[in-house]
């Protein structure tokens, strides 16, 4: 034991856990779970959406029964007779195969001996001649007897009674292994009418299964249903095509591997899926069934073509997602399916891929444990872009060059978790440092800053750097009055506190903003530090505003709670203030203590503005900076035009009364059109004309939000009046307290 210890030691320990885990790893793969299959379809689906199918020639068409079709003749489904039109006129000319991505499989309703009896009012004289006509279905029977046509059914979660004459099937040859326990199975089977089955040369089921994304990517060729070995509807167009009598299935312990008739054999996935090689809907594809009924489609559009008949409309639901296209009606899928057939360009993901990329897991793994100890990190770096570059380019070049889809996904994510393990130790070494940081640090520096501090420990400096910041302060108004009923219950105030200032920081801090101080039941906030903020103004503008309708939440929670207990209650309010400009943030302090702090004019005016929300009645007021960025996304109103004590330059004021839904509305738009007048006449010295606007402005100010804003201006007004301001006074008004 002391043996193996040493010689782990010596090995490395790193190395020892990669190769367990690689190990892991190719089990994983093995098993093959649903997050990693999807990672690698998705993979393969970008390939197509790189490099879709060129179509080169159309060997398909499409007679779509469209909304055109369903204007003309009326909506689905159609009588049998006019189908059995359609049919005829496809094969007069020309068609090499005619194939139906619809199900019948119910009698038609409007056959003669049906309307015969379902009918009112009808003579039994007429009842009797409809009776001896012959069924719409056997009129189409016998035009399928004299026509290459290919009659769809479907796969279904559920058994379905099957009739009890033994309805024809198609001859199917296994090579190989037993395939049917790879293949989907469907428990029932919806087929078509017997005198329909019995009438046409060939059977195949159109299902399509999505994938768990809802994703057609790739589509059975062969599969059960109701315990009986089906082909698919594409395929079994080739063997009518091809005249032959049997489908050949082609297989081995891993799984199907192909699906052959005389003169094409298609390559499959294990489960007998074709991958569909697609490319992007192509209206050339299609004709319009009213058209080819009334003749207007020609001959070298039809003749010698495979002709799938289906549907594009809306309305009858029959839509696909694939790789290149959002939206694709499934019959396209199906003639997807037969370009890629044949023109030799399907796509194929064989049995033996999974050794290729078990392999290349195990190559390249090993490669990364031995050289990752002897390597430098730069050149370990380089090693992995290496084999990243050698495996993306591998699966591309197979794909592009054979139509193999070989998956890189799996080796580049076991070869990274080999990696990942092995550069642990270093790793460690380096998280080591960063804790005894944090524990010396994180008793007085705030969560972010000491993170910030553990990854670049030679910030540890003081000094600072100028940005171009928005600050905040918030502070309670009538706090005085909330704390005297709490006199005998002061840890009841502290808990108010905390449950007041949680949801005013969670405001801050949501809208990107930085927690500078608490000072008492005020909060001192800033933005665009220390990560950079484009909006900065943007985002304290929402979160003062969040910051209000979080403390409405808190005065209704509160007010209840009040009345359950017979308690007076005193609402909790707030008063903000924001400015916008340049000031200086950093790490500032003394040798032994620092703080992450801001300094600046704007910190000071930003404070002032807070103490003057109360004078002029406003919860939020802004600096012009900070209001001019916000304009257009905020209601918001201009209040005064003020000079700061120890400031020599005045300052136009404004609140922020709303978002951009306020600003829109009409009561609000009357309103600052209104104050404008007032302040417009305010400082022309025209006093009537600015209490004319006040009066105004108290009517149209049905919730009294602007009541102290207008009782300051007519109280203004009226000390004008009794001493009228100088003669250079400009309307500045000068605020001298703090």
């Amino acid at each position: 034991m002391k043996r193996l210890k040493q010689y782990a030691r010596r090995f490395g320990y790193a190395r020892l856990l990669s190769i367990l885990l690689l190990i892991v790893l190719l089990g994983v793969r093995v098993a093959d779970p649903l997050p990693l299959e999807e990672l690698r379809v998705r993979t393969f689906d970008m390939y197509q959406i790189l490099q879709p199918r060129v179509t080169t020639q159309r060997p398909v068409v499409i007679v779509d029964i469209d909304e055109k079709s369903l204007g003309k003749l009326g909506q689905w489904p159609w009588p049998r007779t006019r189908v059995a039109d359609l049919v005829k006129q496809l094969t007069n000319l020309g068609a090499a195969a005619i194939a139906f991505d619809i199900v019948f499989a119910e009698p038609d309703r409007l056959s003669p001996a049906l309307a015969a009896d379902t009918f009112a009012n009808l003579d039994e004289d007429t009842r009797t001649k409809l009776r001896v006509l012959p069924s719409n279905d056997q009129v189409l029977a016998n035009v399928l007897k004299a026509s290459p046509v290919v009659l769809g059914e479907s796969g279904l979660p559920r058994a379905m009674p099957q009739v009890a004459l033994k309805l024809p099937s198609t001859g199917l040859a296994t090579l190989g292994g037993d395939p049917r326990p790879f293949m989907l199975n469907f428990p029932g089977l919806l087929r078509n009418i017997p005198v329909l089955e019995e009438a046409a040369p060939g059977r195949g089921l159109f299902t399509i299964r999505t994938e768990r994304d809802g994703i057609v990517r790739r589509v059975p060729m062969i599969m059960q249903a109701q315990g009986e070995l089906m082909p698919s509807l594409t395929f079994e167009m080739l063997r009518i095509v091809t005249k032959s009598g049997t489908i050949l299935i082609k297989s081995d312990e891993a799984g199907v591997k192909s699906v052959a008739v005389p003169g094409f054999e298609v390559p499959t996935d294990r489960n007998g899926q074709l991958w569909v090689h697609f490319n992007r809907h192509d209206a050339a594809r299609y004709v319009s069934a009213v058209d080819v009924l009334e003749g207007r489609v020609g001959a070298d559009m039809i003749s010698r073509k495979l002709i799938l008949i289906g549907t594009s409309a809306v309305g009858l639901l029959d839509v696909k997602t694939t790789p290149v296209d959002p939206v694709m009606p499934g019959v396209e899928v199906h003639a997807q399916v037969l370009e890629s057939a044949l023109t030799r360009s399907v796509l194929s993901q064989p049995n033996y891929a999974l050794g290729a990329e078990l392999l290349a897991a195990i190559l390249f793994g090993i490669a990364i444990i031995w050289l990752a100890p002897v390597l430098s990190a730069f050149a370990l770096l380089a090693f992995g872009a290496v084999i990243v570059c050698i495996m993306v380019a591998t699966s591309w070049y197979f794909y592009t060059q054979y139509r193999i889809l070989m998956d890189f996904t799996f080796p580049l994510l076991s070869s990274t978790a080999i990696y990942l393990v092995l550069v642990f130790g270093s790793y460690f070494r380096e998280q080591a440092q960063r804790r005894r940081i944090r524990s010396a640090f994180g008793q007085y520096l705030s969560p972010a800053l000491v993170e910030q501090l553990a990854q670049s420990p030679e910030k540890l400096v003081l000094g600072g750097e100028e940005r171009d910041m928005t600050i905040m302060f918030s502070d309670v108004r009538g706090f005085t009055s909330i704390s005297e009923s709490f006199k005998h219950d002061p840890q009841g105030l502290t808990s108010l506190m905390n449950r007041f200032l949680t949801p005013l920081t969670n405001a801050i801090l949501d809208r990107k903003g930085t927690i500078d101080k608490y000072m008492g039941d005020a909060i001192m906030a800033f933005w665009n530090a220390p990560l950079n903020d484009k909006a900065h103004q943007i985002n304290a503008c929402e979160a003062a505003l969040d910051m209000i309708d979080r403390i409405e939440v808190l005065n209704v929670e509160r007010e209840q709670e009040a009345k359950a207990n017979g308690k007076p209650f005193i609402p909790m309010h707030v008063g903000i203030g924001l400015n916008t400009g340049t000031c200086v943030v950093g790490n500032m302090g003394s040798d032994l203590r620092f703080d992450y702090s801001v300094l600046g004019d704007a910190v000071n005016l930003a404070s002032r503005l807070e103490g003057q929300s109360k004078s002029y009645g406003v919860p939020i007021i802004a600096g012009s900076k900070t209001a001019l960025v916000a304009k257009d996304k905020f209601a918001i109103l201009e209040l005064d035009f003020i000079t700061v004590k120890g400031k020599k330059e005045p300052e136009v004021i404004y609140a922020i009364a709303g978002r951009e839904d306020m600003a829109q509305s009409p009561h609000f738009q009357r309103l600052r059109n209104l104050t404008i007048e007032m302040l417009s006449c305010y400082r022309n010295r025209d006093w009537d004309g600015a209490l004319a606007a006040i009066a105004k402005g108290r009517t149209a100010d049905e919730t009294h939000s602007l009541k102290a804003l207008f009782d300051l201006y007519s109280e203004r007004i009226a000390a004008f009046r009794e001493t009228p301001p100088p003669e250079n006074w400009d309307g500045v008004f000068a605020l001298t307290t703090k």
